[in-house]
């Protein structure tokens, strides 16, 4: 992945090499110094690199969370998902460039926008395919991610766009564990939506309106309950989130018209990970995918982020096929 400052799994400080700034009269015990300080550094980059996942891992979490309200709902896997993340981060640059304003900002106007298109997008294309054959979902979603990843090409051209902010490379210390800033409101962000996204689900009579939908169509259509209806509400939020993810992903990460390619193959690890439809699960996925991503970087090596996590995916599939939490219908 490629970011405006560093990618999401390496830590923001590195640790130099151990120094043997005490040197004893004993060579022993100036052994003893360097193995200690050598600890010393192992457990604070571990550290440090669990925290970074976490704050990535919240990111995934309300990509994720999108990506599982649609499928629970409409039982549709959407294959543009990702580019929905590479509109809200299009909107949010546009927005800060044009207008100043902070991708913070931004997010109150880039989720009630993607709400409205995603609910015109399924009435107008995805509706023609909900209950037929998972080809022609597949093809469906697949030709809407090359199209929209094309049209932006178009508009906006191929360059690497990034939104600078003030605190871009501000950090909190902790010790001797740094929190970048962006990446810590980014990560705040999308547990609180994530977390809104569950309350609307199970304290408001729309959201449960939403769960019967998912669960007895038939049923809810007895009860009253327009499906149509609530498959337009429901992926318009899954997309809205989506967006919403990409506007607090700008400060520190690049924008460009395939990025949504990234993310989309991260978001069905997390929600085939923590069970299909499950958005308890899907959160805890995205946590455990964020931290693992982290330390394979970290450990093993740079290019080889993603190993880890698809080596972690198979083990799942292997041992537990219904996923961490298994199979849900959105509680």
């Amino acid at each position: 992945m490629r970011e405006a400052s560093c990618p999401p799994h390496v830590s923001f400080c590195n640790p130099g090499r151990a120094r043997n700034s005490c040197r004893g009269r004993s060579g022993r015990a100036g052994g003893e110094v360097r193995v200690g300080r050598k600890g010393e550094i192992y457990t604070t980059t571990l550290i440090q690199s669990i925290v970074n996942g976490l704050m990535m891992g919240g990111v995934y979490a309300l990509i994720a969370v999108g990506l599982t309200l649609i499928f629970g709902v409409m039982n549709v896997v959407n294959f543009a998902h990702g580019e929905f993340v590479m509109l809200g981060m299009v909107l949010t640059y546009l927005l800060h460039h044009y207008l100043g304003w902070d991708p913070g900002l931004s997010i109150l106007l880039v989720i009630p926008i993607m709400l409205g298109v995603g609910a015109l997008i399924q009435k107008t294309l995805i509706s023609s395919v909900i209950g037929q054959a998972d080809e022609a979902q597949i093809l469906l979603t697949l030709g809407l991610s090359v199209l929209l990843t094309n049209a932006v090409l178009l508009i906006m051209g191929p360059d690497y766009l990034s939104v600078k902010t003030p605190y871009k490379l501000s950090v909190v210390a902790l010790g001797p564990v740094l929190f970048s800033v962006p990446r810590l409101i980014a990560f705040f962000v999308g547990l609180v939506f994530s977390g809104i996204l569950w309350l609307f689900l199970n304290r408001t009579n729309l959201g449960k309106a939403l769960r019967a939908v998912a669960e007895k169509p038939e049923v809810a259509t007895i009860m009253g309950i327009n499906p149509k209806r609530m498959h337009w509400l429901a992926f318009g939020i899954g997309i809205s989130l989506a967006a919403g993810a990409g506007s607090v992903l700008t400060p520190f990460f690049y924008t460009f018209p395939s990025v949504g390619g990234m993310f989309v193959l991260i978001a069905f690890v997390v929600v085939v990970l923590g069970g299909m439809g499950n958005i308890p699960g899907a959160i805890l996925g995205a946590l455990v995918i964020g931290i693992t991503e982290s330390l394979t970087a970290q450990f093993v090596a740079l290019d080889l982020a993603m190993l880890g996590v698809f080596i972690l995916f198979v083990l799942v599939l292997v041992f537990k096929p219904a996923g961490i939490l298994g199979k849900g219908k959105l509680y």
